[in-house]
């Protein structure tokens, strides 16, 4: 096994002790509050690598294993399952810095505007792509439930956080995506996609990010605003 191999891991481990560093600046709030998070992580990711799952069965995705470990739980390289964990992880760190650095900013009516925009977008997205397997699925999920959330209407006093910190979190996950793609890691049958990058990252991984990222602060605040246990 050669160095390349650890490449994935070294990346995720980079990724992993920002978010040491971030949660140590917070101090301990941040593992008091992990017992909302864990939930979170566990029903998001639940989704995510069923998907990455299906996906890669049906031959839309691939590994490079040039790039991996070699070791995978239910045929799905190990990396990916820690790629959630550190994400998520990433995620709720910098949401959290949000809430402390802007405490006292809130334009909820402003970003509940934007949230319906994105909703037309998102289902605009989803219509079109509908031959297209990978970006018809994450947009469908995404136009649901950002539809869901919204018109719930129990998130809004969290929407400014919300989108300070999913703008703030895009910048490593896209530094992170872009990575990955550049070596490759992972590849895309351009047929089931639709071929349309940023900055080296399919568009589809900005609705996946998206997606993981509202799931997961969704279902964290809910618990914590109720302190069900």
């Amino acid at each position: 096994m050669e160095f390349q191999n650890f490449l994935y891991f070294l990346v995720l481990f980079v990724v992993a002790a920002s978010t040491l560093l971030i949660v140590i600046k917070r101090s301990g709030n941040f593992f008091l509050e992990l017992k909302y998070m864990l939930p979170a992580i566990i029903f998001s990711g639940a989704i995510f690598v069923m998907l990455n799952i299906r996906f890669l069965k049906s031959g839309i995705i691939s590994f490079n294993p040039a790039f991996l470990s070699g070791i995978s739980i239910l045929n799905l390289p190990i990396e990916e399952w820690l790629f959630l964990l550190v994400i998520s992880l990433l995620s709720f760190a910098i949401y959290q810095q949000v809430k402390i650095k802007f405490d006292h900013f809130e334009k909820p009516n402003l970003f509940l505007a934007i949230s319906l925009v994105f909703i037309v977008v998102f289902g605009l997205i989803t219509w079109f792509s509908r031959p297209k397997p990978v970006t018809f699925f994450i947009f469908f999920l995404l136009t649901i439930y950002l539809g869901y959330t919204i018109f719930r209407n129990r998130f809004k006093q969290h929407l400014t956080k919300f989108y300070i910190a999913l703008i703030i979190s895009a910048v490593p996950f896209f530094l992170f995506k872009g990575i990955l793609n550049s070596l490759p890691v992972v590849f895309y049958n351009n047929e089931y996609t639709l071929g349309i990058q940023m900055y080296g990252v399919p568009v589809e991984d900005f609705g996946y990010f998206f997606l993981l990222m509202l799931i997961n602060i969704t279902i964290f605040e809910y618990l914590r605003d109720r302190q069900l246990y």
